[in-house]
Protein backbone atom coordinates (compact mmCIF):
# COMPACT_ATOMS: atom_id res chain seq x y z
CA UNK A 1 0.00 0.00 0.00
CA UNK A 2 0.94 3.36 -0.93
CA UNK A 3 1.59 5.80 1.81
CA UNK A 4 2.23 9.31 -0.11
CA UNK A 5 3.57 12.13 1.51
CA UNK A 6 1.82 12.75 4.84
CA UNK A 7 1.67 8.88 6.40
CA UNK A 8 -0.63 8.26 9.52
CA UNK A 9 1.18 5.64 11.44
CA UNK A 10 -0.43 4.45 14.92
CA UNK A 11 1.22 6.24 18.28
CA UNK A 12 4.08 4.35 20.39
CA UNK A 13 2.71 4.26 24.24
CA UNK A 14 3.85 2.06 27.31
CA UNK A 15 1.62 1.11 30.42
CA UNK A 16 2.96 -0.36 33.57
CA UNK A 17 1.59 -3.09 35.34
CA UNK A 18 3.36 -1.93 38.60
CA UNK A 19 3.13 -4.36 42.04
CA UNK A 20 2.71 -2.49 45.03
CA UNK A 21 1.71 -2.80 48.33
CA UNK A 22 0.41 -6.36 47.79
CA UNK A 23 -2.19 -5.46 44.98
CA UNK A 24 -1.69 -3.32 41.52
CA UNK A 25 -0.87 0.21 41.28
CA UNK A 26 -4.05 2.36 38.87
CA UNK A 27 -4.02 6.07 38.33
CA UNK A 28 -7.32 7.82 38.41
CA UNK A 29 -7.41 10.20 35.41
CA UNK A 30 -7.37 13.91 35.04
CA UNK A 31 -8.43 14.15 31.66
CA UNK A 32 -10.57 12.64 29.06
CA UNK A 33 -10.89 9.57 29.03
CA UNK A 34 -12.30 9.46 32.12
CA UNK A 35 -11.52 6.37 34.67
CA UNK A 36 -8.96 4.45 36.50
CA UNK A 37 -5.79 3.28 34.45
CA UNK A 38 -2.65 1.52 34.30
CA UNK A 39 0.28 4.27 34.69
CA UNK A 40 1.48 5.13 31.46
CA UNK A 41 1.86 7.58 28.39
CA UNK A 42 3.44 8.51 25.56
CA UNK A 43 6.95 7.35 24.27
CA UNK A 44 9.15 10.69 23.13
CA UNK A 45 11.13 10.70 19.99
CA UNK A 46 14.18 8.83 20.78
CA UNK A 47 13.18 7.32 23.77
CA UNK A 48 13.28 3.77 24.25
CA UNK A 49 10.05 1.85 25.37
CA UNK A 50 12.07 1.46 28.33
CA UNK A 51 12.93 4.68 29.38
CA UNK A 52 9.46 5.94 28.64
CA UNK A 53 8.07 3.67 30.90
CA UNK A 54 10.18 4.45 33.73
CA UNK A 55 9.61 7.98 33.15
CA UNK A 56 5.81 7.45 32.71
CA UNK A 57 5.70 5.86 36.00
CA UNK A 58 8.10 8.45 37.95
CA UNK A 59 5.89 11.38 36.45
CA UNK A 60 2.08 10.12 37.38
CA UNK A 61 3.19 8.16 40.69
CA UNK A 62 5.73 9.84 41.88
CA UNK A 63 7.87 5.70 41.68
CA UNK A 64 11.15 5.08 41.27
CA UNK A 65 10.28 1.30 39.16
CA UNK A 66 12.28 -1.61 38.30
CA UNK A 67 11.14 -3.37 35.25
CA UNK A 68 10.85 -6.67 35.32
CA UNK A 69 10.00 -7.68 31.97
CA UNK A 70 7.42 -7.28 29.07
CA UNK A 71 4.16 -8.15 29.24
CA UNK A 72 2.39 -8.33 25.52
CA UNK A 73 1.62 -5.21 23.09
CA UNK A 74 -1.68 -4.38 22.54
CA UNK A 75 -2.59 -2.39 19.21
CA UNK A 76 -6.64 -2.87 18.42
CA UNK A 77 -7.47 0.39 16.88
CA UNK A 78 -9.96 1.31 18.97
CA UNK A 79 -8.21 0.97 22.53
CA UNK A 80 -7.82 4.28 22.46
CA UNK A 81 -10.39 7.13 21.55
CA UNK A 82 -8.49 9.63 20.91
CA UNK A 83 -5.90 7.93 18.49
CA UNK A 84 -4.77 4.71 16.69
CA UNK A 85 -2.07 3.56 19.41
CA UNK A 86 0.06 0.69 19.98
CA UNK A 87 1.22 -0.38 24.02
CA UNK A 88 3.79 -2.13 25.09
CA UNK A 89 3.31 -3.42 28.44
CA UNK A 90 5.48 -4.09 31.18
CA UNK A 91 5.66 -5.43 34.40
CA UNK A 92 7.25 -3.36 37.24
CA UNK A 93 8.25 -3.21 40.88
CA UNK A 94 8.19 -0.43 42.89
CA UNK A 95 9.09 0.75 46.58
CA UNK A 96 8.38 3.96 48.02
CA UNK A 97 5.57 6.61 48.18
CA UNK A 98 3.37 6.57 45.44
CA UNK A 99 1.92 10.42 45.33
CA UNK A 100 -0.31 11.17 42.13
CA UNK A 101 1.33 13.75 39.80
CA UNK A 102 1.00 14.79 36.14
CA UNK A 103 -1.94 13.45 34.10
CA UNK A 104 -3.12 11.40 37.40
CA UNK A 105 -5.51 13.28 40.11
CA UNK A 106 -5.39 9.78 42.74
CA UNK A 107 -3.74 6.31 43.11
CA UNK A 108 -5.32 3.35 44.23
CA UNK A 109 -3.98 -0.46 44.62
CA UNK A 110 -5.99 -2.91 43.64
CA UNK A 111 -6.19 -6.40 43.17
CA UNK A 112 -8.50 -9.10 40.84
CA UNK A 113 -11.65 -9.04 43.07
CA UNK A 114 -11.48 -5.08 43.94
CA UNK A 115 -11.10 -2.85 40.19
CA UNK A 116 -12.62 -0.01 39.81
CA UNK A 117 -15.88 0.03 37.52
CA UNK A 118 -14.52 2.44 35.26
CA UNK A 119 -11.40 1.48 33.80
CA UNK A 120 -10.26 3.70 30.84
CA UNK A 121 -8.99 2.38 27.38
CA UNK A 122 -8.44 -1.36 27.41
CA UNK A 123 -6.93 -1.52 30.68
CA UNK A 124 -9.25 -3.94 31.73
CA UNK A 125 -8.79 -6.77 29.12
CA UNK A 126 -4.86 -6.24 29.98
CA UNK A 127 -6.03 -6.68 34.02
CA UNK A 128 -7.78 -9.58 32.84
CA UNK A 129 -4.33 -11.53 31.25
CA UNK A 130 -2.47 -10.67 34.53
CA UNK A 131 -4.58 -11.60 36.48
CA UNK A 132 -5.17 -14.69 34.60
CA UNK A 133 -1.30 -15.44 33.81
CA UNK A 134 -1.50 -14.87 30.45
CA UNK A 135 1.90 -15.23 29.80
Amino acid sequence: MKRGNNPRNPLPTVDLIIEYNGGILLIKRKNPPEGWALPGGFVDYGESLEAAAVREAKEETGLDVELVRQFHAYSQPGRDPRHHTITMVFLAKAKGRAIAGDDAKEIGVFNKNTLPDKIAFDHRDILNDYFTRRY
